[in-house]
């Protein structure tokens, strides 16, 4: 076979420094043939400027300098001669422990082709190669990818061939000291690998509930019952899940045929020791198993949100995203249903699993409605603008996000819940099933929303453009109370816990720090601001007057006693300042609980 006319080289340069080394050869150069680094990552939606770790590029043709003249951020031209080969050298830069960019040091080895591939101008198309050298220095690493193999060392070091330069970028390479395993759902060969995992780490158990997962996710899509090699068949034949175990952090980005993930490492499953007196019993909705920590089930939702994905984004996808531009932002406003519906189906799929049971979900998805519930943006932005500022808003957060956006994943879910239940409380259709007819209406490819209307009108029977015009295109209420309501679901109201009765996000650890204020609460009536250090307070008048130091927010309640009004003192930019603080009467929070089983069961055991 021949060697594609693009061949990448990627080596471990120096894991201490933080760098690889990477040897682009382009067999047919165009003349003055220009290359560039993708500014952003699909999946991830802001402009991260990945050329900032690219240093020392060089380029030759016939061993002879070529002259590289740089454009702009991130495009530079060789002064090359047309159809000889030019070889360019340069080094990356990866110090980004996320799922987003580039990682080495002696430990581990990751990256996202978008951070370390310099794109060809006008060969885009063209099949590529990479070559992924063995750092001999650090021996007893293995490597994994989703990348198409040539020629591999059992260790997984060697030469891929991918079809483009899209699905080149669209792989992400692990590597190191790796824990891994494999199962296969419904036919398909799925890979895990683990880095950074404690002892205790259970990879049995996260194989075994994996698998549940992905039998799960593949018989929503298509129809294929746990064992079955027949019907509807998936988009991808292989699958790899590459999770990175840390002290803190969380988070996952998808691909075609992968996922990188991160979890803190004691969320991992964990074995038991035999050596130690069990622990105390957990509350049986804190997860799927009660001997496992709570965060278990946090990265079950993870893993299942990523390979949802595997439909819904990298093949149903958004119109605008039908080629990506790496050169520039790539607007859609419709991330509310690529996030939003599959934040909606994560954890859904867990209680249709049976890896978590009724209270469990309804826990989460109480969780959900109150963070929405909670932010003061949900009257400022609709879903749909959300979807278009993520660029600016969602991924540049500060003390202000709350109150001016609302986030396209959590009302995104709930507007995917409020059509569920619509659909299902018509008797007509359900959300699962306009899924699936979406998928075959677009051929698993780009989709509009008008897509979505259509759908929604041919199974329903009427059309919804009212409903998404209310819902994703205004800024109104969902009708969340009443539809749970006839779902069997009892909304009970509950008084907020302190914080978000004052209208304040805080932190504690020496003393209370003011994140943000939130508008129209009765912090932001008494004159609180972002910043602000929360020292103390006076409560009481004449010969009742006291003064009392607040180390943590609940102190105030004790110290307040039956006073609903008081004297706040804050520090700011190292001046004390007194503020009048009324308490508020009255400020809930919901939860949920079943009340009819029957048609509780209805919604959650659909298949």
């Amino acid at each position: 076979m021949a060697s594609p006319a693009l061949r990448y080289s990627v080596r471990v340069q120096d894991p201490q420094a933080h760098r690889f080394e990477v040897t682009l050869t382009i067999t047919r150069p165009a003349a003055l043939q220009c290359v560039s680094l993708p500014v952003w990552i699909p999946g991830s939606y802001l402009v991260r400027e990945f050329s900032k770790n690219l240093q020392r590029l060089q380029a030759c043709q016939s061993a002879k300098p070529v002259a590289l003249t740089q454009l702009d951020k991130c495009t530079w031209q060789a002064q090359c001669v047309a159809d000889q080969p030019l070889v360019l050298t340069y080094e990356i830069y990866a110090f980004d422990n996320s799922v987003r960019t580039a990682w080495l040091d002696a430990e581990r080895g990751f990256f996202n082709g978008t951070s370390l591939f310099l794109q060809v101008a006008g060969q885009q198309d063209l099949p590529h190669e990479v070559t992924l050298v063995a750092p001999k220095a650090l021996s007893g690493w293995q490597l994994a990818t989703a990348l198409t193999a040539r020629k591999i060392t059992k260790n997984g070091f060697g030469t891929y061939v991918a079809a483009n330069y899209d699905e080149l970028v669209d792989c992400p390479v692990e590597m190191g000291n790796l824990w891994c395993g494999s199962f296969v759902a419904a036919g398909i060969a799925h890979r895990f690998v683990v880095a950074g995992a404690a002892p205790s780490f259970d990879g049995k158990r996260l194989l075994a509930d994996s698998k549940t997962l992905c039998e799960a996710a593949i018989s929503f899509w298509h129809g294929i019952q746990p064992g079955a090699r027949s019907g509807n068949k998936p988009p991808h034949s292989h699958y790899l899940f590459m999770l990175n175990a840390v002290d803190d952090g969380y988070g996952g980005l998808e691909h075609r045929h992968s996922t990188a993930l991160i979890c803190k490492r004691q969320d991992l499953p964990r074995l038991s020791n035999p050596a130690l007196p069990p622990s105390a019993a957990q509350p049986p909705d804190a997860n799927p198993n009660p001997k496992q920590p709570d965060g278990y089930a946090t990265l079950l939702g993870l893993i299942s949100h990523e390979y949802f994905h595997t439909w819904n984004v990298k093949r149903l996808r958004p119109a605008e995203f039908t080629r990506y531009d790496y050169a520039r932002e790539n607007y859609t406003q419709m991330l509310w249903f690529f996030e939003g519906f599959t934040s909606y189906y994560d954890d859904l799929l867990l209680r249709r699993a049976g890896l978590i049971d009724d209270a469990a979900y309804l826990k989460l998805l109480t969780k959900s409605i109150n963070q929405v519930l909670q932010t003061p943006g949900r009257k400022v932005q609709t879903v749909a603008q959300a979807s278009m500022d993520a660029w600016v808003k969602y991924y540049r957060q500060d003390e202000n996000t709350p109150n001016a956006t609302v986030s396209y994943y959590t009302k995104g879910a709930l507007v995917a819940l409020c059509l569920d239940l619509t659909l299902r409380q018509t008797g007509k259709t359900t959300l699962d099933a306009v899924m699936r007819a979406m998928w075959l209406r677009c051929q698993g490819g780009p989709m509009t929303e008008s897509d979505l209307a259509g759908v929604l009108k041919e199974l329903a029977g009427r059309s919804y453009a009212k409903e998404l015009a209310n819902w994703v295109h205004s800024r109104s209420e969902l009708p969340l109370k009443p539809l749970l309501e006839r779902q069997g679901i009892a909304v009970l109201e509950e008084p907020a816990q302190l914080a978000q009765r004052l209208g304040l996000r805080i932190t504690e650890g020496a003393g209370v720090q003011i994140k943000t204020v939130l508008s129209g609460g009765a912090a932001e009536q008494a004159g609180f601001s972002a910043g602000d250090e929360w020292l103390g307070l006076e409560v009481g008048s004449g010969k009742l007057a006291s003064s009392w130091r607040l180390s943590k927010l609940d102190d105030l309640l004790l110290y307040a006693g039956t006073e609903t009004k008081m004297v706040a003192l804050v520090a700011r930019d190292k001046r004390l300042v007194k503020l009048t603080l009324t308490l508020p009467k009255a400020v809930t929070t919901w939860r949920l609980v079943a009340r009819d089983r029957k048609l509780v069961g209805q919604w959650l055991d659909a298949g």
